[in-house]
């Protein structure tokens, strides 16, 4: 298309993002570059492609960065037609810009939306041909903004709306205005592309491995082995059919779980209302919910009403969650922060109400549509996930250049041997490449993920789910393992504990029953402050406030219809729910309205609530949340002097604490409009709330068992630190006799420098000199009896102004309290950065960061499958993390030995075919088909069926198949396999019954013959011993024989061996092409060779596995570990130098710890 003439940009008339977009900077995210075709270069590549019959093509096909730049020039990306793409993982992509020209007045629509300044330039473009210029990348369209000069995601035109912005919305969009947005936004849909059977089988024909078959299958045909060839293309084929199958099932359950279409109501600027269907949704629809709810079919912020949510699906969060109306603020929006305003797609609306005069259903503005939804979010890590860094796999395509290496000296060997043997041309080249499709097993990548398949299919059975399977073998090389506190831990279910009422004069008496209270603000705040919502008759809530609510033993209303009854009884004020006191009762208490709603915020610590009395005789506030955070937006008078001192000791007992305050609001102000901020200041402090959290009584046993697996566990909470410090020591990440330092830092304010101050638990000063009383042995960590704590203020300080100490806290810290959700996600990256593999374990929305961010997520669910982390168990505690790793350390070793085992199986018949075309013979056709499809396949299919073992070691399996053990096995039994196989063949030559072969022929035309049935005979036991051989079991497998099936095959398979050294008869002898020797004496020497092999190899490998290879290592030198934190660990060995107590830091005052 010519794009040399002007085109109007359409997007520089909208709203300018926030200039701090990373999204508007390309190169924060994927370098972008533009090209241009080239016509001549383009039928140049057609005429190469012709010449080379399809062969340019097909390297186009594997390298589609090549073919770009084989046809076309680079040029600016306003006028590029071709992108290439590099994102933030290295990968390239190449993508094509399309072009949409728009309709008819749409230049006028703008001009009439936007300042002065854009209605110049739509005057100045007027009478120009209007495009919009666009492309797809991972289902996210990215447009051309001319003011930035770059493509930026068309999210960015609405990322600067304000929550005022949003409200101003909710009269509706025109239809003009929403066939407009539409064309930039595109359509409402998650749609996950189902390829058509005939591409599918184009991408499989062209995967580099069949493509290698398809070069084997021909050279076999030419080289006259018609029948592997054959029985290969049969199993290639049904090979393809199942992969295409499975690949197209997998893309239709997707597409079908993702893909929601409804029809829905909204609201015109006319004011009318409309139904029509949800692809037609644009950011800035007015969406009219109603009031039995629906399954959302995009994001929307909540504008007028509540809406009672069920957010399993993407949170695994079984709890329905209350949201609350978005408050008209000017402050920008954002769904993370306004989480509780905000509406998700895929999730299930169950009621909504108050959002309409008549006090059913609600209103909501449309924020995201399609893959910019939370759900479209999370489809697309499914379909595009991040690329796995796991040495494993990195190291399995060098390997293969290894074995290429090997094939092609093999292949110069035999080149020379038949010239020299005067063959002709066509055997030199046949023979030479048939040495590579010998050599390099095209089945190596598929066989290693055998023992991926029986893991998952055995964490199936136990209630765990996955939907990334590579990571299975990531489990096996955790070295640190998170878990959030509540509901993982601990129980989900709370019990009141007590509650004590606190003032100026202090706090009164522990009250163990909130009923035994007399009416009053406290007992009204106890009962009021929730978000406890009724459905179908039953409450429904955070379990923490259903506890607190019921404790008081008020009842829960909400409003029959349009609710005017209850509005009238309580003073004219549209009410959202009544909290009325038990009739049978002697308190005074009387009736109280809720008319506006808070939720609770995991960022601000607290919610709030705002009530009024019987007949709206006055208006009061509640406050509930982290004491600290209530006592600081109290009044200072009205706080207990006490405070600290009783929030310390019931956060020391391992109590849930909570903290309460009101202050009383004119009943005659709006009260439906009030702002959060100018209700949650000035409040009276009125008391705590203590909630008993009790252990679950699988975490001891599980967090033991990590720990004698020298698997570091920490615990990541919002809860109180000291609450935290002791379920710490319940379930046993701190022992009885060890410490725990508190790390406490400051910010840097008006008036203060930032501090960073480390104090043991007891509060008691302790000198510098002296630290190293309270180190004790014993912590497998290090040998240090210490452990660090510290809360999410600290943290926050402690990243920001002392970065030199946060690796060495992060090394030693295993308590981390009041952390908001997107610091745990902060420090599991931290964590990363150090080079450990982290594993997360949570069960709520508040994890979703840190599990999809960690290198092995674990969310409790009872979903099936949620897609907020790589694993789901639906077992509701943390016994299902030591069996994730035992069944990834199972698994990663399995991938080890059938690496190694088909990598030994093609060096075997490698040396067998190169020793047998040495003296003038090769293999025969069935020969090949008996090893490769009855032997081989049938072995590496069942080698990987052996389960976990049931204890759970300190030792970590290898990673690596380029480290020295792993190489001087291979390297060693292929010397062993040689030797036996070249010994068969000189006892062979010997005998004196020996026959030589027909010396005027070659190759298969020389069969049968002793050469080759001696070196057959022997290569088929060699191939039966390397799977004894190379399957391991100690200590992270179950020992061999709970491998049924692999031990029958391996007696069947050394039966039929021995059947056919010593009596293969006359058919079996024509078939395989076997020479019959009568000598039984020469046959019990070849037995007694293949024991002796035997015994070689395992020995061998017994003093591989007890480090006998790790002695040449000391040749080099010990070098240091290049993982940070083992660095870090022997830097921090001296308990003297740090962490330094008692001390006040600054960030020009610091003890630095070098890892050089």
């Amino acid at each position: 298309m010519d794009r040399r003439g002007s085109v109007v940009d359409l997007q520089s008339r909208l709203p300018s993002p926030s200039p701090q977009d990373p999204l508007l900077c390309p190169d924060s995210h994927m370098d972008v570059q533009g090209y241009k075709w080239v016509r001549w270069r383009v039928w140049l590549c057609r005429l190469a492609a012709v010449l080379s019959l399809g062969l340019l093509l097909i390297v186009f096909h594997w390298r589609p960065r090549l073919a770009v730049l084989a046809r076309c020039c680079s040029c600016p990306l306003a006028l590029a037609d071709i992108l290439l793409l590099r994102d933030s993982f290295g990968q390239q992509h190449v993508v094509e810009v399309h072009t949409e020209e728009m309709e008819e007045g749409s230049l006028e629509f703008l001009g009439q939306q936007e300042d002065a300044d854009w209605r110049d330039t739509v005057k100045l473009y007027k009478d120009e041909k209007t495009l919009l210029r666009y492309y797809m990348f991972e289902g996210l369209r990215y447009i051309w903004l001319d003011r930035k000069g770059a493509f930026c995601r068309v999210s960015v035109l609405n990322e600067d709306w304000t929550c005022r912005d949003l409200h101003g919305f909710q009269n509706g969009l025109s239809p003009l205005e929403q066939s407009l947005r539409r064309r930039m936004y595109g359509t409402n849909l998650i749609d996950v592309p189902v390829k058509p059977y005939t591409k599918l089988l184009y991408e499989e024909v062209l995967n580099p491995f069949y493509v290698f078959q398809v070069f084997s299958i021909i050279l076999w045909t030419i080289d006259n082995y018609y029948i592997y060839a054959l029985c290969i293309f049969i199993i290639s084929i049904i090979s393809i059919i199942v992969s295409l199958y499975e690949t197209r099932k997998q893309s239709v359950t997707l597409r079908d779980m993702a893909r929601l279409v409804t029809d829905v109501t909204i609201r015109r600027n006319s004011g009318a209302e409309e139904r029509v269907s949800s692809v037609e949704l644009v950011p800035g629809d007015c969406l009219i919910i109603p009031q039995e709810g629906l399954l959302l079919p995009c994001d929307a912020a909540l504008l007028a009403g509540e809406c009672l949510v069920n957010e399993s699906m993407l949170t695994g969060e079984s709890v329905p969650v209350l949201k609350t109306p978005l408050s008209a603020v000017d402050t920008k929006y954002s769904s993370e922060t306004e989480r509780r305003h905000t509406l998700f797609c895929g999730t299930h609306i169950i009621q909504a109400k108050g959002g309409n005069p008549g006090g059913g259903g609600a209103l909501a503005v449309v924020t995201s549509t399609g893959f910019f939804t939370a759900k479209g979010n999370l489809v697309s890590s499914i379909l595009y996930p991040q690329p796995i860094n796991f040495r494993f796999y990195q190291d399995a395509g060098k390997f293969l250049l290894i074995l290429g290496f090997v094939a092609f000296i093999g292949s110069i060997y035999v080149f020379v041997v038949l010239y020299r043997s005067n063959a002709t041309w066509m055997q030199l080249i046949i023979r030479s490449l048939d040495i590579v499709t010998i050599a390099v097993p095209p089945a190596l990548p598929a066989a290693i993920t055998t023992g991926t398949i029986y893991a998952q299919r055995r964490l199936k059975s136990q209630g765990i789910f996955c939907i990334s399977p590579p990571r299975i073998n990531i489990c096996s090389k955790i070295s640190v393992f998170c878990f959030d506190k509540t509901g993982t831990l601990t129980e989900d279910g709370l019990d009141v504990w007590g509650v004590m009422e606190g003032g100026p004069a202090g706090f009164s008496e522990l009250v163990p029953d909130p009923r035994l209270l007399p009416a009053g603000p406290m007992l009204s705040g106890l009962a009021c402050c929730h978000t406890v919502a009724m459905l179908r008759g039953e409450p429904l809530g955070d379990p923490l406030e259903l506890k607190m609510m019921e404790s008081t033993g008020w009842a829960l209303q909400e409003p029959d219809g349009d609710g005017n009854g209850l509005n009238v009884e309580f003073g004219g004020h549209r009410v959202l729910a009544v909290m009325r006191p038990p009739t049978q009762s002697n308190s005074t208490s009387e009736a109280v309205a809720i008319v506006r709603r808070f939720p609770f915020s995991s960022a601000l610590q607290r919610m709030s609530v705002v009530t009024v009395a019987y007949r709206g005789s006055s208006a009061t506030a509640f406050i509930k949340g982290a004491p600290e955070m209530v006592a600081s937006l109290c009044r200072a008078e009205t706080v207990p002097t006490q405070f600290s001192s009783k929030l310390r000791d019931f956060s020391s007992e391992g109590l849930r604490v909570l903290a309460l305050a009101y202050k009383p609001i004119d009943v005659n102000s709006d009260l439906k409009t009030i702002e959060r901020g100018e209700v949650e200041k000035d409040m009276q402090f009125l008391g705590l709330l203590m909630m008993k959290n009790l252990v679950k009584p699988e975490s001891p046993v599980a967090i033991n068992i990590l720990r004698v697996a020298r698997i570091r566990s920490v615990m990541v909470t919002g809860d109180n630190i000291l609450t935290a410090v002791n379920v710490a020591k319940t379930c046993g990440m701190v022992e009885s006799d060890e410490k725990v330092i508190f790390v406490t830092a400051t910010p840097h304010t008006a008036h203060s420098l930032p501090t960073l101050r480390f104090t043991v638990e007891d509060g008691q000063p302790i000198a510098t000199q002296n630290s190293t009383e309270v180190i004790t042995q014993g912590l497998y960590q290090s040998g240090f009896g210490y452990h660090l704590a510290i809360n999410g203020k600290s943290f926050a300080a402690l990243c920001d102004c002392f970065p030199e100490h946060l690796p060495k806290v992060l090394m030693r810290a295993t308590v981390f309290a009041r952390m908001a959700p997107d610091q745990k996600t902060q420090l599991v990256k931290e964590l990363q950065k150090l080079n450990y593999r982290v594993g997360m374990c949570g069960d709520g929305a508040n994890d979703c960061g840190a599990l999809r961010a960690a290198d092995v997520g674990v969310s409790l669910s009872e979903a099936e499958a949620s897609v907020a982390s790589p694993f789901t168990s639906k077992t509701e505690n943390i016994s299902c993390v030591p069996l994730l790793i035992k069944e990834g350390r199972c698994s990663l070793v399995t991938s080890f030995s059938l690496f190694r085992y088909m990598a030994l199986y093609s060096l075997i018949q490698f040396s067998s075919v190169v020793i047998l075309y040495t003296v003038k013979t090769s293999i025969g056709d069935l020969q090949f088909l008996y090893f490769d499809l009855f032997l081989v396949t049938l072995l590496a299919i069942v080698m990987g069926k052996g389960g976990p073992s049931n204890e759970l070691y300190p030792c970590r399996p290898p990673a690596s198949l380029l480290a020295l053990p792993v190489l001087g096995s291979l390297f060693i039994h292929t010397c062993l396999i040689i030797l036996g196989q070249v010994a068969a063949l000189l006892i062979t030559i010997s005998q004196d019954w020996y026959i030589p072969l027909n010396s005027t022929v070659c190759g298969a035309a020389n069969l049968p013959n002793m050469e080759d049935t001696s070196v057959f005979d022997l290569s088929g036991f060699q191939y039966i011993i390397m799977a004894v051989v190379v399957t391991k079991s100690y200590p992270h497998k179950k020992p061999l024989y709970h491998n049924v099936a692999f031990l029958c095959l391996l007696v069947i398979h050394f039966a039929v061996m021995f059947w056919l050294v010593f009596y293969p008869g006359p058919v079996f002898s024509g078939v395989l092409q076997l020479y019959r020797i009568p000598d039984k004496n020469y046959k019990l020497l070849l037995i007694a060779l293949a024991a002796l092999n035997f015994l070689t190899c395992f020995f061998v490998e017994l003093l591989i596995d007890c480090g006998i290879l790790n002695c040449l290592r000391l040749l080099r030198g010990r070098r240091q570990s290049k993982k940070q934190y083992k660095q870090l660990n022997a830097a921090l060995s001296d308990p003297r130098s740090w962490p330094p107590l008692n001390q006040t830091l600054s960030p020009t005052d610091h003890t630095v710890v070098c890892c050089s």
